[in-house]
């Protein structure tokens, strides 16, 4: 039976995807869901025999793309990417202490990821490094070889703003020209899915949450908070709750309520949005059902 998949307000990399389908121009495909893209999808269901609504279900997937429907981590990743406001491309500064942050769901210098990835491109397809980074890539090969507390200082030489945000030229753009091959994509598809969406799954699968928003709120909190705690898992395991929903509930709560006091608040919006189904994000609305994730077996 189809099912929505995405709808107004989703954005990312499915949405991307839909809009090449439908044969948007280059410049036309931004990854964002809106009227433009809507009314695009109503004409090629109307064209070809489809019950006209402007939303994407596993029927119109299926018959714009080409590709399979895509799977529970690809839309789990699209949202918390959003959430994090991270795409393939993106860089940023020494912000938060973690030196460099880049790519789909932000990793990060000083937790070597950044380095495993340069890493492994370098030792597969180094060309792609250097035509990113060009003279700049004696550099990075260096920096990610050598100690946490160089990295960061390094990082810090080339983040600029007052909160160190920004990450100065050119290694923005270099990072993002890095971030926009299909290699490097890949392998940062790769990592999410081992390093955060399968030990979301054992955690999902611990605490007895079996639907799509369980799934996808335990891989929010991988990426974001660096999993659920052993004492919350411990406390809600020992609790009968009479709904998942309220578990959820239950778990974003006790996950804000652990983070450090001037993130609890955004952690917490992050965290109902996705126990409850819907709510707003860094000012944003979300229905999370118009990015695939609704109260359904995950599968």
């Amino acid at each position: 039976m189809s099912r929505l998949l995405l709808a107004r307000g989703s954005r990312g990399a499915l949405v991307e995807t839909v809009q090449r389908g439908l044969g948007f121009a280059k410049d036309e495909v931004d990854g964002i869901y809106g009227g433009g893209t809507e009314a695009g999808v109503s004409e090629f269901q109307t064209k070809n025999g489809q019950n006209t609504t402007g939303q994407v279900d596993t029927d119109s997937w299926k018959a714009i793309t080409s590709l399979p429907t895509p799977g529970l981590f690809g839309r789990a990743l699209q949202l918390t990417a959003d959430f994090e406001g991270h795409g393939f491309t993106l860089a940023q500064g020494n912000f938060d202490g973690a030196g460099i942050t880049w790519g789909i769901i932000g990793f990060t210098l000083a937790s070597g990821e950044i380095p495993e990835i340069v890493s492994v491109i370098n030792s597969t397809n180094p060309q792609l490094i250097k035509s990113a980074f060009d003279d700049l890539a004696p550099k990075l090969l260096q920096i990610i070889k050598a100690s946490p507390q160089k990295q960061i200082e390094f990082a810090d030489s080339i983040s600029i703003g007052p909160k160190k945000v920004r990450l100065a030229e050119p290694w923005r753009s270099s990072f993002g020209v890095f971030g926009s091959f299909a290699e490097v994509q890949r392998l940062q598809m790769e990592r999410a899915q081992s390093r955060y969406f399968e030990p979301a799954l054992a955690t999902a699968s611990r605490l007895r949450l079996t639907t799509e928003l369980g799934v996808a709120l335990c891989f929010d909190v991988h990426v974001q908070n660096g999993g659920v705690k052993n004492a919350i898992e411990t406390s809600l395991r020992g609790k009968n709750f009479s709904s998942e929903r309220k578990l959820r509930i239950a778990l974003a709560n006790a996950v804000a309520d652990s983070s450090r006091p001037k993130y609890q608040e955004d952690v917490r919006s992050r965290k109902l949005t996705l126990a409850t189904g819907s709510g707003t994000v860094h000012g944003a609305k979300f229905v999370t059902p118009n990015w695939g994730l609704d109260e359904l077996p995950a599968v």
